[in-house]
């Protein structure tokens, strides 16, 4: 079967990791009709915005996307691409599975959770104002709508993929209102799922458990920003952003992303490791529903980094983006 899919390189280091996803897509054996688009600074630059409205277009034609890391100017009033994609599209759910790959070093065994976080609201509406000369309000805005839906999202894929625990992150103790709507409505839609449990834990009291004992967590249910930082947390227990996959999902559209920064500073080198793509790709093939080309993936995937004779220099390795798609092409 064809799949008409978006592919959004990005910038930096985008072009070199999406090069290297579609190489190993194709050797899978799927297929898939590409239709390139742009976005981030260099759709900035030169079309005035960060996202295109072809872009946009491109995504509501196809309802999925694969796409790279995009650079946000720092303080600039410029728009994040990522928040952009995400409000237009409805993009409710950002999903984060975070697992130890076998293989690889670090100071956590047998890590296996995944992170819902709300993806449209909270900080990220990015609704700012000057109050008085030298004082600024930024607004954080939670709906009932949105906390149920991202509640509804995470129960029904804890039941789907036979995961038993949700714990929900929040600051309700402080912010009674808009995390005391989240927290309130996770509970409530978790009273659906009798066979899950669910409790809730502050959420700098949840960080320091995770830097502990992340084992004691199967699944994180949280609002925008804490889900931002958390989730980056968490990719650092089992080796850092390169070696992990994320999703953003809504009801019509998905669009699958390699959530690291698009690193200018090695960009064109062949340096970068592709992996944290290649798995989103992973992602978006199960979502396709073609589960045996994303088996083989990720099995191959494993393979290599069992082996461990090709690493990326973020992994302490000295292979090139091209030797370890070459070493990963020949697990296929």
């Amino acid at each position: 079967m064809r799949h008409h899919v978006t592919l959004i390189p990005g910038d930096g280091i985008g072009e070199e990791v999406a090069e290297a996803t579609l190489e190993v897509l194709k050797a899978a054996g799927v297929d898939i009709q590409w239709d390139h688009q742009s976005a981030g600074l260099a759709a900035l630059y030169k079309s005035g915005t960060p996202v295109p409205k072809a872009t946009l277009d491109s995504i509501r034609k196809n309802g999925v996307a694969l796409k790279g890391p995009t650079t946000t100017p720092v303080a600039s009033g410029h728009r994040s691409a990522n928040v952009i994609l995400r409000q237009e599209l409805d993009l409710y759910a950002c999903i984060r599975p975070v697992k130890s790959v076998p293989g690889v070093k670090s100071r956590y065994e047998n890590v296996d959770l995944v992170i819902f976080r709300e993806n449209t609201e909270g900080l990220y509406g990015g609704q700012e104002l000057e109050v008085t000369k030298g004082t600024f309000v930024a607004l954080k805005v939670v709906t009932e709508h949105a906390c149920t839906a991202i509640a509804n999202a995470t129960f029904a894929y804890a039941a789907k993929h036979n995961r038993h625990h949700v714990t929900v992150g929040h600051k309700a103790n402080i912010l009674k209102l808009s995390d005391g709507l989240f927290l309130h409505r996770a509970y409530q839609v978790a009273e659906q799922y009798p066979g899950i449990t669910c409790n809730d834990v502050i959420v700098d009291a949840l960080c320091m458990r995770l830097v502990t004992d992340p084992s004691q967590f199967d699944m994180l249910l949280l609002e925008n920003l804490y889900g931002d930082i958390l989730s980056d947390l968490c990719a650092g227990l089992v080796g850092g952003l390169g070696l992990v996959p994320g999703a953003n999902i809504g009801n019509d559209y998905a669009v699958f992303e390699a959530v690291h920064g698009s690193a200018p500073d090695i960009a064109g080198q062949g340096l970068a490791n592709p992996t944290a793509l290649i798995k989103s790709a992973v992602m978006m093939l199960q979502h396709l529903g073609e589960q045996t080309a994303a088996a083989r993936i990720d099995t191959a995937v494993e393979s290599v980094f069992l082996q461990g004779h090709v690493r990326t220099r973020d992994l302490g390795g000295q292979a090139t983006t091209q030797e370890f798609t070459k070493a990963l092409l020949a697990a296929l």
